[in-house]
């Protein structure tokens, strides 16, 4: 599904494009918005009051404010979005950053997976060349075949007459009700794998095929779903390019309840990409994770984001 900006209004066309002004080099952002959809939650109450419960409720206006200021002050030219609600809230949050903020995403693009309340998106000021909806990558889990349920969204773009592409996803968080696979460990290693083949054989590494693959994979960095993505047997087929804060800190998420901070959100780059940097033999290109005063007003991830060269 893809957005056109239509004056005022947004409008949900099968492909568009529009004439863009390109940037010098291409800043690109992962972002988990926690929930911007309708959903039980904690919300505040009275100032000075604990959190209320409420069921079947929006993302808190306060907490929308705080995404928009941070997307503005980062300013990314293209925003990898996790856990956003259906066509709707994206064309609100689209809406909302031009009118409130003056950041204009002329071009969206909506994964519909098997999830039917979390989607990943894509909001661009460049045009896409491709918009394309992995919707049946699947993997074994205890000896079914199992899907993976938010999909792989891939956007392919034009710059400067190069070909990229960007992969968008969400890997299985570690809520699960099943006891033979506590934290739902196996579920998110066979998601991953899932995205590693279909990777290898659409971008094997011999080809040099610049790609970014991002999102939140909800594990930390020794996990074997990072693991799965980075590598098959002892071949690298990409890297995570290492992001930190302006204090040195490398942590993506907070977990409230459990008092815990961790790096789970990622952007990995495949070799054919990290080339384009021409660093020299043995450096990689680093990013950056925002950590304004909004970020823990905003979501329960941090944005990641990084500066392509070109």
């Amino acid at each position: 599904m893809i957005f056109r900006h239509s004056g005022p209004l947004l409008s949900v066309l099968l492909f568009f494009s529009l004439v863009d002004d390109l940037p010098a080099k291409l800043r690109v952002a992962t972002y988990n918005v926690r929930n911007y959809l309708m959903t039980d939650r904690l919300v505040p109450g009275k100032p000075g009051d604990k959190l209320i419960w409420r069921k079947n409720y929006p993302k808190p206006e306060i907490e929308k404010t705080a995404l928009r200021r941070i997307i503005a002050k980062v300013d990314p030219d293209i925003l990898a979005l996790q856990e956003m609600g259906g066509a709707p809230y994206l064309k609100e949050f689209q809406r909302d950053l031009e009118h409130v903020e003056g950041v204009s995403y002329p071009h969206a693009a909506l994964m519909l997976g098997a999830d039917e309340d979390r989607h990943v998106a894509v909001l661009s000021k460049i045009p896409f060349n491709q918009v394309v909806q992995h919707k049946s990558l699947s993997h074994k889990y205890f000896g079914q075949n199992e899907i993976v349920r938010r999909g792989l969204l891939e956007v392919q773009f034009n710059t400067n007459g190069l070909d990229w592409s960007l992969f968008n996803l969400h890997l299985k968080s570690k809520w699960t009700e099943r006891k033979d696979d506590p934290e739902a460990s196996l579920k998110r290693e066979g998601e991953a794998t899932a995205v590693r083949e279909f990777l290898k054989k659409k971008h094997p590494v011999s080809d040099g095929h610049p790609y970014l693959l991002v999102g939140d994979f909800n594990d930390t960095p020794n996990s074997k779903p990072l693991a799965r993505i980075l590598r098959s047997g002892n071949n690298r087929l990409c890297r995570y390019i290492y992001c930190q804060d302006e204090r040195g800190r490398i942590w993506s998420h907070y977990w409230r309840k459990g008092g815990l901070y961790s790096q789970i959100d990622y952007v990995c780059a495949s070799f054919g990409m990290l080339d384009l940097y021409k660093l020299p033999e043995g450096q990689w290109p680093s990013g950056n994770i925002e950590d304004s005063s909004d970020s823990m007003l905003a979501s329960d991830h941090r944005m990641v984001w990084v500066d392509l060269p070109f």
